[in-house]
C-alpha cells in the first residue's frame, strides 16, 4: 500500500509538554519581596514634617483654646442679674390695678405699671408662665402667648390710662370697639417679659370714646404691635 504511515499525535503533544520548563521559584520569591519593599516606602512618614502655611501645630491651637477660656467672662451671679433692672419702679402694683381694672385672674393680663402719663401714656409689665391656662391648649407640645390675649394685654393697659381721665366716672366699665393694623413680629412663649406700652392719641370725654396705640417688647426686640385701637367706656 502507498499510504504513509501518520505520526503519533499523541507522543507529540507529549513532547512538548515534557519541553516546558518549570517556573524558577526562586526568581519569584525575589520579585515579591522586591515588591513588598518598594510599596512599604510608600506608607514611611517623611523625614520631615509636610507643612503648608495654613497648617497649625496642635500645641499652637491647644495654646489657642486655653488663651479662650482664660479670656471667657466670668458668670453673673443672681444679684447682677437682678440688678439690671434696680431702675425700673413701680408706679401701680398688681393691688393698685385691680382698684381701676374689673379684670381678674384668668384674665387679668397687666402685672405692674413702670411709667405712667396721666391721660397719655403707660408702660406696664406682664410676665409670662406656664400657669396660665390657655397654655394647656395654645399648644400642648409647644406653648405661645396666643396673639389676641397680647392685644387684650395692651387694651387693658390703656384702660388704666382711659379709667382715670377726666370724665370716667367711678365704676365706668371700657369696652374694646375696634382695632387696627396690628402685626405680630415674633412668638411669645412662658418665660418672657412682655414689656407694653401704650400711648392715648384721642380722647371724647363727651362720649368716652378713646383711641390709643401700642407696642410690647421682650428682650428690646419688638413682638406685636398695633396701629390703632379704640375704646368705649359706658356704665
Amino acid at each position: 500500500s502507498n499510504t504513509q504511515p501518520q505520526p503519533n499525535r499523541c507522543s507529540h503533544n507529549l513532547n512538548i509538554n515534557i519541553n516546558i520548563k518549570k517556573p524558577n521559584i526562586t526568581m519569584m520569591k525575589l520579585a515579591l519581596l522586591a515588591t513588598l519593599a518598594s510599596t512599604a516606602t510608600a506608607f514611611m512618614a517623611p523625614s520631615t514634617p509636610l507643612l503648608t502655611p495654613h497648617t497649625r501645630l496642635p500645641t499652637q491651637i491647644f495654646a489657642e483654646e486655653e488663651a479662650a477660656v482664660e479670656d471667657a467672662p466670668a458668670p453673673r451671679t443672681a444679684q447682677e442679674i437682678s440688678a439690671l433692672t434696680s431702675s425700673v419702679k413701680t408706679i401701680f402694683s398688681l393691688e393698685d390695678i385691680a382698684k381701676v381694672l374689673p379684670h381678674r385672674y384668668p384674665f387679668l393680663l397687666v402685672d405692674k405699671v413702670v411709667e405712667y402719663e396721666m391721660g397719655k401714656s403707660a408702660v406696664g409689665i406682664k410676665s409670662v408662665t406656664l400657669n396660665e391656662p390657655h397654655f394647656t391648649g395654645h399648644f400642648p407640645d409647644r406653648p405661645i402667648m396666643p396673639g389676641v390675649l397680647q392685644v387684650e394685654a395692651l387694651a387693658q393697659l390703656a384702660g388704666i390710662i382711659c379709667l382715670q381721665m377726666e370724665g370716667a366716672e367711678p365704676g365706668t366699665v371700657f369696652f374694646f370697639a375696634g382695632v387696627d393694623g396690628v402685626k405680630w413680629k415674633k412668638p411669645v412663649v412662658p418665660g418672657d417679659t412682655l414689656v407694653m406700652e401704650v400711648e392715648i392719641k384721642k380722647w371724647n370725654k363727651r362720649f368716652g370714646i378713646a383711641t390709643a396705640t401700642g407696642r410690647a417688647y421682650v428682650d428690646g426686640e419688638m413682638v406685636v404691635e398695633v396701629g390703632e385701637m379704640k375704646f368705649a367706656l359706658a356704665k
